[in-house]
């Protein structure tokens, strides 16, 4: 669960989790450049965070560790200069290819190696592009201490750690679930949350394509009883004294068209649904109601200067596709939690059910 500063127009921050499953998109979000003007973007953490309520009910979050450990293919001064100016040095590399010359390649590194440099693939073996096998395997990683980055907030290291206003869950989900929603409520939020499925990726043991749960993006990490696990998220609630808990939400950067192109550009362009969140915590009305949660109202993502992007597409509820969702989701509870499934996850899940099925065909 990464942790994130954001500083608006306005000079108001406030600061916001996220927990994605593994090799989608922690560190490229917590290390943002932002495309809107105005905005700051400062990391706290990019893959762990502990949670706490303090005396006063406000959910806090703390990073316990020291650096950041990312996935290295597909990271470029395109798709995350803060990270590529944060590994230029003191960073261990493992299972990326070798460059004679003593540096580091991987795949969708954007950066060509000089003439005469030859490359050492991740098993030690020479390697060309003809040879029709990944340099770098593709889960390889970058392991570099927090304190060289260049955005590093200045409470990364407090313990008392730092108030969040939001949390969001997400995952690589190529049909069906809208670019960002939001939960009606805490308990809502708890069910969307133990819902989570992505698409595996290189850092999954699944092979292929097979879209599987990960409920909190925690499903590796579990190590009790997952009803208790929710029964302890609802709880918090109560244990907030009435201070108002985080505002819950959900995105998919990963949706595709029919012809398998992304809908969504993401990675900087991503603050502009960060940007619709903040101004949700701010109590703004630029939301409607849907079966599975409230979506953003027409036209108040910002899209200047974006170009064309198919809203349509990106925010569509099918309801068959919700409805084996729903029905796919109560077997995996029956199987994976059963009698310890808390009462308020099942009816949110209900609730959820009923309103897909009162959606017109």
């Amino acid at each position: 669960m990464l942790i994130m500063g954001i500083t608006n127009p306005k000079g108001v921050k406030r600061y916001i989790c996220a927990a994605f499953p593994s090799a989608c998109g922690k560190t490229n979000m917590a290390m943002m450049t932002s495309t809107l003007p105005g905005y700051k973007i400062e990391v706290v953490g990019d893959d762990i965070a502990w949670l706490r309520l303090d005396d006063k009910g406000q959910l806090r979050a703390v990073n316990p560790e020291s650096g950041f450990f990312g996935v290295a293919p597909g990271t470029s001064k395109k798709t995350n200069p803060i990270a590529m100016q944060t590994i230029f040095k003191n960073t261990i590399f493992t299972n990326v290819a070798e460059t004679s010359d003593g540096g580091v390649w991987w795949e969708g590194i954007d950066k060509k190696y000089g003439e005469g440099v030859t490359i050492t693939d991740w098993k030690g073996s020479p390697w060309t592009p003809e040879k029709g096998t990944p340099a770098a395997q593709a889960n390889s990683r970058f392991t570099t201490p927090a304190g060289q980055c260049p955005i590093i907030d200045p409470a990364w290291e407090s313990p008392e750690g730092v108030p969040i206003s939001a949390i969001v869950f997400g995952g690589r989900r190529p049909e069906g679930v809208p670019l960002v929603y939001e939960a009606y409520n805490w308990a809502h939020g708890v069910f969307i949350g133990a819902s989570v499925k992505s698409e595996a990726t290189a850092a999954a043991e699944f092979k292929g394509k097979v879209v599987m749960h990960d409920p909190m993006a925690m499903r590796p990490f579990l190590s009790y009883n997952f009803g208790y696990y929710l029964a302890h998220w609802l709880e918090m609630q109560d244990l907030a004294k009435g201070h108002p808990m985080p505002r819950v939400f959900h995105v998919n950067w990963f949706r595709k068209s029919p012809e398998g192109k992304f809908l969504w550009p993401g990675f900087g362009e991503n603050i502009r649904v960060l940007d619709w969140m903040l101004r949700r915590i701010d109590g703004e009305d630029i939301a409607i109601p849907s079966p599975i949660g409230l979506l953003p109202k027409h036209d108040s993502i910002n899209l200047d200067g974006l170009g064309k992007v198919d809203l349509d597409a990106l925010f569509d509820i099918k309801r068959d596709f919700w409805m084996k969702e729903i029905d796919e989701l109560e077997t995996f509870f029956k199987q994976e939690v059963g009698a310890d499934l808390p009462p308020a996850v099942q009816k949110e899940m209900d609730d959820v059910d009923r309103r897909i099925k009162e959606m017109k065909q």
